[in-house]
């Protein structure tokens, strides 16, 4: 095979795997409301199309340390959440999503300062999410997280070709720009941001904010399973380190759902 034609399957690969992750998880998203939504937008849709290309390029160990660069970048992306969070109580959908964007670059940028292990990026995570769910606490309006939104086509179109393009670009520069920073990037939170611009038009700043405030507790969720990845993927390999982690990610929503469903039995007036 040529070296034009291989990068040419490649490229169309990289297209259909990302567009098919990102608008499933869209789809979803529609028939299910905004709660699960903050469930679904947790999981690693952009991201997790990214490690996979990542995976079929680079050897195990590359995939291990890109993990310690994705468990920093999920911490940046509670950060992201709640700026949005905090901005769109009266800021425009502009306003709000583009200072969100900003703070994350301006911590991702940071990051760049710190020779990051496994455990200094589990402590960022173990610090960080404690006092995003604490400041998202005034922005968690239940009344307003009920509503169900339905994604047009056009939604589901601009939203996987603005994805694909991203996760291009990511695994196109993994070997420039090494291990830590593709894994970083690789979790750059552009499927969340499209979903809170979709979401922003219809049913207002405030109900938006609502479900990126629910989102901090099940991106804890994607941490531990990224943390998996990280130790898995050199002695299991990485298809059974990511099938793994995903597990854990899926297993740590599912108890987040069960957790809600109890107590919101709870409150039901007894007969």
């Amino acid at each position: 095979m040529s070296p034009m034609l291989l990068f040419t399957v490649g490229l169309l690969l990289k297209i259909a795997m990302t567009a098919s992750i990102v608008v499933a998880a869209s789809l979803v998203v529609e028939r299910s409301g905004p709660f699960i939504g903050s469930l679904i937008a947790s999981l690693p849709t952009a991201g997790g199309a990214a490690m996979i290309i990542l995976a079929i390029e680079h050897p195990p160990a590359f995939i291990g340390q890109s993990a310690v660069g994705s468990v920093v970048s999920n911490a940046v992306c509670a950060i992201f959440a709640l700026t949005y969070a905090a901005l769109a109580q009266r800021r425009s959908l502009a306003v709000s999503i583009g200072g969100a964007f900003v703070i994350w670059f301006c911590c991702a940028g940071l990051t760049r300062l710190v020779d990051w292990s496994a455990g200094s990026a589990v402590l960022l995570n173990a610090v960080v999410f404690p006092l995003a769910i604490l400041a998202g606490r005034g922005f968690r309006a239940e009344a307003l997280a009920t509503a169900r939104v339905a994604f047009t086509g056009a939604d589901l179109a601009w939203r996987a070709g603005v994805v694909t393009f991203c996760v291009i670009v990511v695994t196109a520069a993994s070997a420039a720009i090494g291990s830590f920073a593709s894994g970083l990037f690789a979790f750059f939170p552009v499927a969340m941001g499209s979903y809170f611009a979709i979401l922003h038009p219809r049913i207002g700043g405030p109900a938006t904010a609502s479900v990126a405030a629910h989102v901090q507790a099940p991106l804890i969720g994607l941490g531990l399973s990224l943390l998996a990845v990280h130790i898995l993927a050199e002695p299991l390999g990485v298809w059974r380190s990511y099938a793994i982690g995903l597990s854990i990610g899926i297993g740590w929503n599912a108890l987040l759902w069960g957790l809600r469903q109890l107590n919101s039995a709870a409150l039901l007036p007894k007969p």
